[in-house]
């Protein structure tokens, strides 16, 4: 019996670019720019515990997707259903106390697109060659993501032109409000607590300011806050990157949750993440397993 290969398999490229360590960079540029929704910066300020815990819940999210990415499907349909039910069960209040649901669907599009937007857009800028095809590949492939989390994947861009319409249909909605000045200081300085608060002196010009600087121009433009120039932050997220592909992979990998070291287990060297595996063209353009 072969091994369970999960949602998406070796074969895509989901599978090589989560496994980068740019990624932890572009995670935190995709909650900057998921704050400028109303709504999002609303649901995280009036329900997460981010303040409370800001450590476990990016862990959290960071395990939601390496979990999607390399568990087995099993794993993934499960983490998927914990989630819709959180998100069944949360309420917030917007500025006109309207009530609204969590799991709205234009809110849970909003989240999804801004979190891969900025994991393709960041990791590629961080030096991992991707040609446009394999971009639209990636989208394609997250789809099948969304869908676990409670959207319909035909209702989901599925492609770098599809995502840039939805970005320009949904902007004149985003704007920043006091949740997202809110969500922008944690993200900029979070205030931590214990051992963890002697890295803030690192994590503030290397992650803080340049997960912002990683925005696109209309979302920085959107804040109101400078930035590093591009080239300046191009310069160091490539730089950041080299030290950390200095680490060995294996070890790189032990976290979040260890997911890609288990997926390579169960499956085999051969599923090592790497470039290498999408440089069979046969593959690009190809819909996903």
């Amino acid at each position: 019996m072969r091994p369970d290969a999960g949602l998406l398999g070796p074969g895509s490229v989901t599978w090589q670019l989560h496994a980068d360590p740019a990624m932890w960079i572009a995670g935190v540029t995709s909650l900057y720019l998921q704050s400028l929704h109303p709504y999002a910066a609303r649901a995280v300020v009036g329900n997460s515990t981010f303040r409370e815990d800001p450590v476990g819940r990016l862990l959290r999210t960071a395990d939601f997707v390496g979990v999607t990415s390399y568990g087995t499907t099993a794993e993934a349909e499960a983490a998927g259903a914990r989630v819709r039910a959180v998100h069944r069960s949360l309420r917030a209040r917007d500025e006109h106390g309207r009530t609204f649901r969590v799991d709205e669907p234009e809110l849970l599009l909003w989240v999804h697109c801004a979190e891969v937007y900025s994991f393709v857009t960041v990791v590629r800028r961080a030096g991992f060659r991707l040609a446009d095809a394999q971009v639209d590949r990636y989208y394609a492939e997250q789809r099948r993501i969304a869908a676990l989390v409670g959207l319909h994947a035909e209702d989901v861009p599925g492609s770098a032109r599809e995502m840039a319409a939805y970005f320009a249909a949904i902007r004149p909605s985003l704007r920043c409000g006091a949740d997202s000045e809110v969500v922008y200081r944690f993200l900029r300085r979070p205030p931590l607590t214990g051992a963890v608060r002697f890295g803030l002196g690192a994590y503030e010009p290397l992650v803080g300011r340049l997960a912002y600087a990683l925005l696109p121009s209309w979302a920085v433009a959107l804040h109101g806050r400078r930035p590093y120039s591009a080239a300046t932050a191009t310069v160091a997220l490539r730089s950041l990157r080299a030290l950390a592909l200095a680490v060995p992979a294996h070890v790189r990998w032990r976290y979040p949750g260890g997911h890609v070291n288990r997926a390579v287990a169960r499956l085999g060297k051969a599923a090592t993440p790497s470039r290498a595996l999408l440089s069979d063209r046969s593959m690009i353009g190809k819909p996903p397993r």
